[in-house]
């Protein structure tokens, strides 16, 4: 990873695609100046779309108060944008029928974890959740690693996709993640293919769940605090901030609009 400092970004630059949780928010909230950053983006002719593992209940109040382009949530599922009439309109990449088929699925997979794994608890948005489940290991509890890694190993061995971000672990069914989450919201609303356009996107992030798009997004940025993480951690971002969470963001905006 390199100093962002050392980073001369294009002269072109189609948006930014962000994680939430620890990149926007600084101790669970996401502060004022970081709003004010992103609007500061909007204000530069950017899209901004954050991409979250968090639940569509979760990000709905988010997706309209924040000044973005959508919300993609539980890791590449479901999107929310603001339509014309002031409401939010939700997008699926899964239909309905399958959906609930998977709830119900996930539903005894993530009661086996709670009844095997000790100390594992669903994460407290898991009301707000229609695509995925998540088990909390640092938002409101502490879990070792290893008792992560048997939240991970049940997932999988019942055929789901499971993913560690830095404060939840999130299992589910279907092929989509935060890339293809990335690409599909891409075309969906700015009629862009995201892989033919990847040289005028940033992304940026801090932990596990945020590696497939650091391998995939040739400008990608971690914020300071990924340190923890990049013990476990396949693919690096390119760059990283000096700051940690939510400074850490604005940091990349300041780096942007000032270039």
């Amino acid at each position: 990873m390199y100093p962002l400092s050392l980073w001369n970004p294009p002269a072109h630059l189609q948006g930014i695609l962000t994680d939430i949780d620890d990149t926007l928010t600084t101790d669970g909230v996401v502060p004022k100046h970081v709003i004010a950053a992103i609007a500061r983006l909007k204000d530069a002719g950017l899209k901004v779309v954050p991409i979250t593992g968090r639940p569509v209940g979760w990000s709905a109040p988010f997706a309209q108060a924040w000044p973005v382009d959508a919300i993609v949530a539980e890791n590449g599922a479901v999107a929310l944008r603001r339509n014309a009439e002031g409401g939010l309109d939700k997008l699926y990449q899964q239909d309905d029928d399958t959906r609930v088929h998977n709830f119900a699925k996930m539903q005894e997979v993530l009661a086996q974890i709670e009844a095997t794994v000790p100390g594992a608890q669903r994460a407290t948005d898991s009301h707000g959740r229609e695509c995925d489940i998540a088990v909390d290991h640092s938002e409101f509890t502490t879990m070792s690693q290893a008792h992560i890694d048997a939240c991970v190993a049940i997932m999988k061995a019942a055929g789901m996709n499971a993913t560690v971000s830095s404060i939840h672990i999130n299992g589910w069914f279907g092929e989509h993640n935060k890339l293809e989450g990335a690409r599909w919201i891409v075309r969906e609303l700015f009629d862009l293919d995201l892989d033919a356009t990847l040289g005028q996107w940033v992304y940026i992030g801090d932990s596990t769940n945020d590696q497939l798009m650091f391998q995939n997004v040739p400008l990608s940025v971690g914020v300071a605090n990924i340190a923890r993480f990049v013990p476990q951690l396949q693919h690096l971002p390119r760059y990283v901030t000096e700051a940690e969470r939510g400074d850490g963001f604005v940091q990349l905006v300041d780096h942007l609009l000032n270039k």
